[in-house]
């Protein structure tokens, strides 16, 4: 560690002792809690209410399948609100507890309509006021789950300081615990919750999840003392448009030779960003927002944008081929959400005396999640570490490659295993197989998932400009939430496709009989596209440049390799990689000046 770093750091921990807001891992403790809470009730929701649709609301296979996928896709899609909203109106907290209020009357509705015989349809499908009541407290239960989702690992990643070596170190752990949490509430939620609604009655499933939900933000909200709690700032989405509007409007001019003369304000203005960002050679069009008009002596907003800004945008720019290469993994997790759960009912799920629950399968990854990601934290990164020299042990898009790639082994698991259950299904009509069959494809997809949500959370985060941490970081819920609608598109066009052009002209995902659909099929197609889709990444992955030097750490001396992408530090040739790594040269007093307005703004924001 530097001088300066260490500089750094005493000033920080200097501030930070005399401050009511602690941070750290004792404010993300009250997060941690609040994860486990809601997320009990939220995954016991979503592996279970295919199982509702069909049997309560009377939906068939695909009916219900689609339902679930289009309400977890508009979730996670409204999670970018939540991410928006507490960047610029409201603080992390705040958005947390008042999506989280909309969340709790969203279960009431539902377990208000589960228990009330008349408000629940007949066979035919729902119609008039029931329709009115169902779809809405489902998206009303979007709208909330998705908002929390959206601002909650902003909120705890902002217990960390970046800028303090210690804590930027410990932000990679806070994502793993973070995971945890929701892996210890989960398997509670689709083990116990399940059970319930499942074999006693759907309205006390939906009661003991709203109850376990409002303890949840109970806790979050009593851990408010413990918070650094951050000021929301100038809206990030009207700076992106102001940088697309003004390229636009200076296309005509001439870029100068040296980037230097691009405009930029001289002093760092705290009141529209944290950080000064250098300029980088990617997206040169873009640049254009730069440049001063001429006879122009008052730059104004809609004239001309600072190289920062510019730089914010070119950022998220580089992200979206990152975020759309990880879309279809999701796809593959809703399949483990919907026909892996009607797979499981029509399998033996006898465990002894006791019937397991078809929903309850995915407890299965679960478990190995919750033994797995302290052995990551633990065993793994610190041994990998040793040979890469990166502080999370693999940097994040090498992290998110692997979970790719069990994402597509699992698909072809799950293709084996229906495959078996069909063929022995029609041999011995009278006998089933095991349950436990499934727990390859689900056992495979849970380590992928441990890979792949904690590597995109943390890249997304780190890798975002200050004043778009929270919008950024709402980028892993919206390649779920692509992944969840391209689902639907795709049981939508395979059954369409197959109609057509197979000799039996029939769907190959129709009915609620999985014995004579065509599952096994769709896994494969699965299985395949997954492979074409990690070739893509990889590609993705290579030309990616990181905007900060941590992952390319040049104090090992060694080359460091995302997927082959090497920093050539000592080369000419590659002078945007070079360009975010010299301004972390830059004098601490930078990194101090940013703390001293970060806790100016805890206190704005208390």
């Amino acid at each position: 560690m530097g001088a300066e770093e260490v500089k750094a750091a005493e000033q920080y921990d200097s501030i930070d002792k005399g401050s009511k807001r602690k941070g750290g891992f004792d404010a993300c403790k009250f997060i941690f809690v609040f994860a486990s809470f809601e997320n009990m009730g939220f995954i016991a929701n979503m592996v279970s209410l295919v199982m509702y649709f069909m049997s309560v609301m009377h939906f068939d296979t695909s009916g219900s399948s689609n339902t679930l996928t289009n309400l977890m896709g508009t979730t996670f899609l409204l999670s970018v609100a939540g991410g928006f909203i507490s960047d610029t109106y409201l603080s992390r907290l705040n958005t947390c507890l008042i999506f989280g209020s909309l969340e709790i009357l969203a279960l009431v509705l539902m377990t208000v309509q589960a228990g009330t015989h008349h408000l629940q349809p007949k066979i035919g499908g729902v119609k008039g006021g029931r329709a009115v009541l169902f779809y809405g407290s489902l998206y009303l239960l979007a709208l909330g789950s998705g908002g929390v989702r959206g601002s909650l690992p902003p909120l705890g990643a902002d217990q960390f300081d970046r800028h303090n070596p210690k804590e930027a170190k410990a932000l990679a752990t806070f994502f793993n615990w973070f995971l945890l949490s929701i892996t210890v509430g989960a398997s509670v939620g689709v083990t116990a919750i399940v059970y319930i609604s499942t074999n006693v009655a759907w309205h006390w499933g939906f009661f003991v999840s709203t109850l376990a939900t409002f303890l949840g933000f109970v806790v979050l909200a009593l851990g408010k003392p413990y918070y650094r709690l951050r000021a929301p700032g100038n809206s990030p989405l009207l700076s992106i448009i102001q940088v697309i509007v003004v390229s636009i409007k200076n296309r005509g001019l001439l870029l100068p030779e040296c980037p230097a003369e691009l405009y930029e304000i001289k002093e760092k203005d705290s009141s529209y960003t944290n950080e000064k960002l250098p300029h980088t050679d990617q997206f040169r069009s873009l640049d254009k927002a730069a440049v001063l008009p001429p006879n122009s002596s008052d730059p104004e907003p809609w004239k001309v944008c600072t190289v920062t800004q510019v730089e914010e945008v070119k950022i998220l720019t580089r992200m979206l081929p990152i975020l759309a290469s990880t879309i279809l993994m999701n796809t593959c997790l809703a399949q483990l959400q919907t026909f892996s759960v009607e797979q499981g009912a029509t399998m033996n799920r006898k465990l002894g005396k006791f019937e397991f629950p078809a929903p309850s399968v995915p407890v299965i990854p679960l478990v190995f999640m919750s033994i797995l990601i302290p052995v990551y934290e633990y065993v793994f990164v610190p041994f990998a570490r040793k040979f890469t020299h990166h502080p999370s042990g693999i940097t994040q898009l090498q992290r998110v490659g692997v979970g790719l790639v069990l994402s597509a082994v699992s698909m072809a698991a799950a293709g084996l295993v229906e495959t078996k259950r069909r063929n022995h299904a029609h041999a011995n009509p009278n006998d089933k197989i095991s349950i436990f069959w499934l727990s390859f494809q689900y056992g495979i997809f849970g380590i992928a998932d441990m890979f792949t949500l904690v590597g995109l959370l943390e890249f997304f985060y780190r890798e975002a400009p200050s004043s778009m941490k929270s919008l950024a970081t709402s980028f892993t819920w919206l390649t779920l939430s692509f992944g969840y609608f391209l689902s639907t598109i795709f049981v939508n066009l395979i059954n369409a496709v197959t109609k057509r052009v197979t000799p039996s002209k029939k769907e190959w995902l129709r009915g609620l009989d999985l014995n004579s659909s065509n599952l096994h099929l769709f896994y494969w197609f699965l299985a395949i596209l997954s492979c074409l889709n990690f070739l893509l990444y990889l590609w993705v992955a290579v030309w990616y440049k990181y905007k900060t030097e941590e992952d390319h750490p040049s104090s090992s001396n060694v080359e460091t390799t995302t997927f082959g992408n090497k920093d050539h530090d000592n080369t000419q040739s590659d002078q945007h990689s070079r360009a975010p790594m010299l301004t972390n040269v830059a004098p601490a007093t930078t990194s101090l000046d940013q703390n001293d307005q970060e806790n100016g703004k805890e206190k704005e924001a208390n």
